[in-house]
């Protein structure tokens, strides 16, 4: 959801960290374009109900989505359409605020405490020693400690918010084994190619972590929809 996610969080840790190695490394060849690409940007890049979404917010997420679509243009072949890219950043951003601010409607918060807790969390996942040694990482691709915190802490409160809105979410029984049903079928169409799946005692807590957080993104979807309908939007790009 946030520039933070480049390093941390997400479905594989190993992945997560070698995201961040890839980003550090292509920091020579894309850091210049990623500099004269944000170079334009509007001091208030967006505001929403009267809050604004400011050029220092927007462009540690732009420069990492932008490094993300240049590394995958080197496999396709396809450079990364930046105009495209800040137009999603900017809408990202819009949505993050009306979110955090339905949030604080619904006293919604999150402590320091929490925010530390977290970033720990995160550099073990990443197999970092240290919450600096995550900092560190994520200061090489260009985002301040300030700034990680101040992303980490709003993820954590829409992330309490879509909870809160979704209520239970917990998939029956009946729902794990249709996925799992569905994917049998799946891997069948494909053949010899399709990797097998393993039986479903062995993946049930895969399958149920996938179906929740599947159910929290039509949510969040659904809640920004709603939002957007009553919000005061102006976006400067």
């Amino acid at each position: 959801m946030l520039a933070l996610a480049a390093c941390g969080g997400g479905d594989d840790a190993s992945d997560s960290a070698a995201t961040s190695e890839e980003s550090t490394s292509q920091e020579e060849s894309a850091g210049a374009d990623d500099s004269t690409a944000s170079g334009d940007i509007p001091d208030v890049v967006a505001e929403v109900n009267g809050e604004e979404v400011t050029k220092d917010e927007f462009v540690p997420v732009f420069e990492a989505q932008l490094q993300q679509a240049t590394a995958q243009a080197q496999s396709t072949g396809q450079a990364p359409d930046e105009d495209a890219i800040k137009q999603q950043t900017a809408d990202q951003l819009v949505d993050n605020e009306l979110l955090a601010q339905e949030a604080e409607s619904r006293g919604i918060s999150v402590s320091e405490q929490d925010v530390e807790d977290e970033l720990a969390t995160l550099a073990k996942e990443n197999q970092l020693a240290s919450t600096d040694e995550l900092i560190a990482a994520l200061e090489k691709q260009g985002t301040t400690e300030e700034q990680a915190r101040v992303q980490l802490e709003t993820q954590m409160v829409i992330e309490q918010l879509v909870a809160d809105e979704a209520g239970s979410v917990e998939p029956t029984e009946q729902d794990l084994r249709k996925i799992y049903a569905d994917a049998k079928k799946q891997q069948a169409q494909m053949g010899k190619q399709g990797q097998k799946i393993p039986p479903y005692a062995q993946v049930k807590s895969q399958i149920a972590e996938q179906a929740k957080s599947e159910k929290l993104s039509e949510v969040a979807q659904s809640l920004v929809e709603t939002l957007r309908e009553d919000a005061d939007i102006q976006v400067n790009l």
